[in-house]
């Protein structure tokens, strides 16, 4: 079979997913992987942009595959279970105003399962832990919440979002102006991005593409509960 075909198969399983699903969440049309299983030719079969929207959508890496761990990760084994244990820096991500943070160091660690990891695609050897604080993210995001970033995924969003793009405006770690800060990030114009919030008594910021240093894309987050 087909190698590219196959990774795609078995990432379109674990996401749950159809061809036609997959597809129009990547390029906005139903055919795009049925005509790769249906082309006779290679070179009319995969086209290299519309493939690596598809890997962002299947969390898979464009080379196409899994994503890979590109150093060394501390593994647990429980009851047959594979973890990984993640780093947790002392780092704050201000979901406001941005936070002053300096030599970071890693305080802690915790485990989460491998297998979890690539079902969202996330490379563990590239999986950082910081909190948040501030309020400017609730409801979704709470003040001393644990944050799951990808420090490969490095990239703001290109392109505007079609109306029809019923996806939430995905969440980033970022520097701005040398402040550690969270924030949906979306494209507006060729080197602006508006730097959203969920709350709404916190109005959008504007920024230069230039100005802002993307850490990684937030994978998840946990509540913390403090009595």
């Amino acid at each position: 079979m087909d190698p590219i075909l196959s990774e795609i198969d078995k990432a379109l399983k674990i996401r749950g997913l159809s061809d036609a699903a997959a597809s129009k969440l990547a390029v906005g049309n139903y055919s795009l992987i049925k005509n790769m299983r249906t082309s006779r030719s290679e070179e009319k079969r995969y086209n290299v942009a519309a493939l690596q929207k598809l890997a962002d959508v299947l969390g898979l890496e464009f080379y196409f595959g899994p994503p890979r761990d590109s150093g060394p990760v501390e593994n647990v084994t429980v009851d047959g279970v594979e973890f990984a244990q993640i780093p947790l820096h002392a780092a704050a991500l201000a979901a406001g105003d941005g936070a002053e943070n300096g030599a970071e160091s890693v305080v802690d660690q915790l485990a989460f399962r491998r297998d979890w990891l690539r079902k969202i695609g996330v490379s563990a050897s590239n999986a950082v832990l910081a909190r948040a604080s501030g309020d400017s993210m609730l409801p979704s995001i709470h003040p001393g919440d644990l944050l799951l970033i990808d420090t490969s995924r490095t990239n703001p969003p290109g392109g505007v979002r079609s109306p029809k793009d019923l996806r939430p405006v995905p969440i980033f770690a970022i520097l701005d102006d040398g402040l550690a800060r969270v924030k949906r990030v979306a494209f507006v114009e060729e080197g602006k991005i508006a730097l959203l919030s969920d709350n709404p008594a916190h109005p959008p910021d504007f920024r230069s593409s230039r100005d802002v240093t993307i850490i990684g894309k937030v994978m998840w987050w946990g509540h913390t509960v403090r009595e």
